[in-house]
């Protein structure tokens, strides 16, 4: 076997340089924190921060976490609410010009890792918003990282580290032991197998399984909601469901399209390159989970963790191809336009799509794209709506009851500007955990269901209005309907099962 590569050690000039992506990334993204609103996942962790947990049926502690801490420092701003992500993502973006400096890449190769890497769409997309998979997308960039170091540098104990990172990312949510068994599985497929009889290789494991304890305490105690959930998703539950074929043609989309042959050279690399013969497994793991989540009907965004290790591998691979002699003059000119080009096109198109560029009222096209974008327009509008119902209403026992935690969360978040009542209700996810409304608490204002739904557990329901958003934007609450019913038809406590739902 050919010997590990080694890690460049650039000077210090190269260094600062090396800061600018990610610098630029998270300008950008704070640069339009603020624009449009916020997401109905953000409006969902914000409610979830009031009920700290262990332990939701939906994700991990680490998300509602952060979003306490960021509301307690500055309520109501969402530029500090996403200071965090943008944050996250700028060192997604730098530990993927680390990975590409791993594999043997000089200055050339991991700035343009970085860079490919900062303009990706998911990268954008997750870096704006608050979310599970801003800080899953870090995870595994950093668990990665780390362990393409330990078995080129030969340092065993940086296993543990592995093990750390992913036992935090485990907090988040569950995805990050799809990777672990994954590694295990590839590295037993691939080698190098003497890794699997190494004290910390496995200290790591332990050390990832300890630090998820308590969220797995939280699931048990519950009946595992998050299996519910799981299966939700795999059967079309979500919003964001995709059929598991659409798993793999997806992955050309979360970069970009014209930016795809870099990560797929540097997935074929892994394979072929005899040099990273040692780390092999890193595109078996990519293979291994490719198969995994096609097969469960994972979401396509789930093998999104993979893409900056395979985009520094494939850094690599055009930093040589840019450095080959030219058959003729002027074809490595070419060659470096032609990639400097897509990236430059890639950043536009992305920023378009992921960012909330143009003005809500021609954001249509982006929402047909990229439906997150319609989820965070119009939410005010949407609770003043529900508050004039029940302000006609006008009874001081009256509550609301919506269909999913979006809902509820904006509700809850804009009550004092709108004049809602001070709790809202919902069944779904992790609201269905924090119980009914008080006995005897009546009329209801159902949000988002139709009559013949509602009718199942509420008398005397009849629609009062519907929401329609006043930018013209066909997200997941424009047209739905708000009722008013009498109550429940037996009690709240007894109706509160049936009421719950996951997805």
């Amino acid at each position: 076997m050919s010997p590990p590569a080694q890690p460049s050690t650039p000077d210090t000039s190269t260094r600062l340089a090396l800061w600018l992506p990610p610098a630029v990334l998270a300008a950008v993204l704070l640069a339009t924190a603020s624009r449009y609103g916020l997401h109905r996942d953000e409006l969902y962790f914000i409610a979830c921060a009031h009920h700290l947990s262990w332990g939701y049926p939906d994700q991990g502690p680490l998300t509602p976490l952060i979003a306490a801490a960021m509301t307690a420092l500055a309520p109501g701003s969402s530029w500090a609410l996403r200071l965090p992500s943008a944050l996250a993502a700028a060192l997604t973006v730098r530990l993927a010009g680390r990975t590409a400096q791993e594999l043997g890449g000089q200055h050339r190769g991991q700035l343009l890792a970085e860079c490919v890497t900062a303009v990706a769409s998911i990268v954008l997309v997750t870096g704006h918003l608050l979310n599970t998979s801003t800080f899953d997308l870090l995870v595994w960039t950093g668990a990665l990282w780390l362990a393409v170091r330990a078995v080129l540098r030969e340092q065993p104990r940086t296993w543990l580290w592995v093990g750390l990172v992913i036992g935090i990312g485990l907090l988040n949510k569950p995805l990050p032991a799809f990777l672990a068994a994954a590694i295990c599985l590839s590295i037993a497929i691939s080698g190098p197998r003497q890794l699997l009889r190494t004290a910390w290789f496995w200290a790591g494991a332990v050390a990832a399984a300890g630090l998820a304890v308590p969220f797995i305490w939280w699931q048990a105690a519950h009946g595992w909601p998050q299996l519910t959930v799981s299966r939700a998703i795999a059967h079309g539950g979500s919003t964001s469901s995709q059929p598991g074929w659409a798993v793999l043609p997806f992955q050309l989309l979360l970069v970009s399209p014209v930016l795809a042959p870099v990560w797929i050279a540097g997935l074929l690399a892994l394979f072929r390159r005899p040099e990273w013969r040692a780390v092999r497994f890193v595109g078996w793991t990519w293979l291994v989970l490719a198969v995994v989540f096609t097969a469960a009907g994972g979401k396509p965004y789930y093998l999104a963790g993979m893409l900056p290790v395979l985009v520094a591998a494939g850094a690599v691979r055009c930093e040589a191809w840019l450095a080959a002699s030219p058959v003729r003059a002027g074809a490595a000119r070419y060659r470096a336009g032609l990639l400097y080009t897509a990236i430059a096109l890639s950043a536009v198109v992305c920023s378009i799509i992921g960012l909330p560029v143009l003005p809500a009222s021609q954001a249509g096209p982006v929402v047909a794209v990229n439906p997150d974008a319609g989820e965070t327009i119009g939410w005010p509008a949407f609770a003043a709506t529900v508050a004039g119902v029940t302000q006609q209403v006008g009874e001081p026992g009256t509550v609301v009851f919506t269909r999913n935690y979006g809902e509820a969360g904006a509700l809850q978040y804009y009550r004092h500007r709108a004049g809602l009542p001070a709790r809202i209700f919902s069944g779904h996810n992790g609201y269905g955990t924090w119980g009914p409304p008080p006995p005897g608490a009546v009329p209801v204002v159902v949000v988002g269901y139709s009559p013949d739904a509602a009718g199942r557990w509420f008398t005397g329901c009849a629609v009062r209005t519907h929401f329609h958003d006043p930018a013209g934007i066909d997200n997941e609450e424009n047209g739905v309907a708000i009722l008013v019913c009498r109550g429940p038809r037996t009690s709240w406590a007894a109706e509160w099962d049936q009421l719950r739902h996951l997805n």
